[in-house]
């Protein structure tokens, strides 16, 4: 049966013209943290690994590993981690049934982005 209102249906909002809000990227975000992650620990494995296979190797990935471009992997690979625990917690809290209120989910998400740079400044200067 051939659909008669085909050309009069309303479109999908576009992201062109989509407002994004704190609590659709905080989800995003805690999705990009999870992947980087991943990679972070890749290179941590690396790093273990060129340790048990000699001096050699473990000069190659250690100099990577403690280079400028190590050292800011590293550093947001911290920043990850304090984001994706913080999220992980608002997500626990929300396992609960609360916290759905459009304010609070909100506040949520602040707590979750500003609490994660603090985290991370703080376990820097301590280690």
């Amino acid at each position: 049966m051939a659909d008669v209102n085909r050309g009069n249906r309303p479109l999908s909002p576009h992201i062109s013209i989509y407002r994004p809000q704190w609590t659709s990227v905080t989800s995003i975000l805690t999705r990009i943290t999870g992947n980087a992650l991943m990679l972070a620990s890749v290179l941590i494995v690396w790093w273990f690994l060129a340790a048990s296979y000699g001096e050699d190797y473990f000069n190659t990935a250690n100099g990577f590993v403690t280079s400028w471009f190590g050292d800011l992997i590293m550093f947001g690979s911290l920043w990850a981690v304090w984001y994706h625990f913080l999220a992980g917690l608002r997500h626990l809290y929300w396992d609960s049934g609360r916290g759905f209120e459009l304010d609070v989910a909100k506040k949520l998400a602040y707590g979750v982005v500003i609490g994660s740079f603090v985290l991370t400044i703080i376990t820097a200067v301590i280690l």
